[in-house]
């Protein structure tokens, strides 16, 4: 009996010992992800097109560090606008009836900033105790720990971060499921090149064709004119 006893000790203490816990899982995802170059970079601008219903949607985003951001989406010849300024941010979308800009709420805004490159947003999730850790999950067959974030407003979201890489390879949010791929470093720029995924049952895509980096950018491109 006590042979068998001992070596269940020993396994559970070997478990103990190589598994990952949450703050370490966070870390190897932020050194994985680079964000320590991203840190050093002044500017970013990215080209992209959205496959969706049929349709090729070409997109613009600007962001400059540390979190002005904005993004231009163009459909059917009407512009699609999001920015924030570093202070306050605003929506124009024509297809709601209206040009007039639509000041976003704080949640909007926490929204729009979990874009940018420039935020490291899962260990911010860490640092306010917003994050757990709820196990392993096979995405595309590869083994990853499922991150369990609970954001403003009680919604649930989930990141799965896989074990060999430590890269972000899903993400769900309420009605909407994402799959990055295609990592690529473009001058300290560490990002997926690629975005499958569906949203209220409708399949998406976006895969990003350019990005400059530290091109100058002017304050006045995130501001509504």
């Amino acid at each position: 009996m006590r042979k068998p006893l001992f070596f269940l000790i020993g396994l559970f203490a070997f478990s103990a010992i190589h598994a990952q816990s949450l703050e370490e899982i966070v870390k190897k995802y932020t050194e994985a992800s680079k964000f320590a170059e991203t840190s050093h970079i002044k500017t970013i601008k990215m080209t992209a097109t959205m496959g969706m219903m049929g349709m090729e949607i070409p997109i613009e985003l600007w962001m400059k560090n540390p979190d002005k951001i904005k993004s231009v989406s163009t459909i059917n010849g009407q512009q699609i606008v999001s920015v924030f300024d570093g202070a306050k941010g605003y929506v124009v979308n024509p297809m709601s009836g209206s040009s007039d800009p639509v000041e976003m709420t704080p949640d909007k805004v926490k929204e729009t900033l979990r874009s940018s490159l420039f935020h490291n947003y899962i260990a911010n999730y860490l640092k306010n105790g917003q994050l757990s850790l709820e196990g392993e999950e096979k995405v595309n067959d590869k083994p990853s720990f499922n991150l369990k974030a609970v954001l403003d407003g009680g919604i649930i979201s989930h990141l799965f971060i896989d074990k060999a890489s430590f890269l972000l390879v899903k993400v769900t949010t309420a009605a909407v499921e994402s799959f990055p791929s295609n990592y690529a470093d473009t001058k300290g720029v560490f990002m997926p090149m690629k975005n499958n995924g569906s949203t209220n049952g409708m399949d998406f895509s976006i895969t990003y064709s350019n990005v400059e980096v530290n091109s100058p950018m002017e304050d006045s491109i995130f501001k509504i004119k």
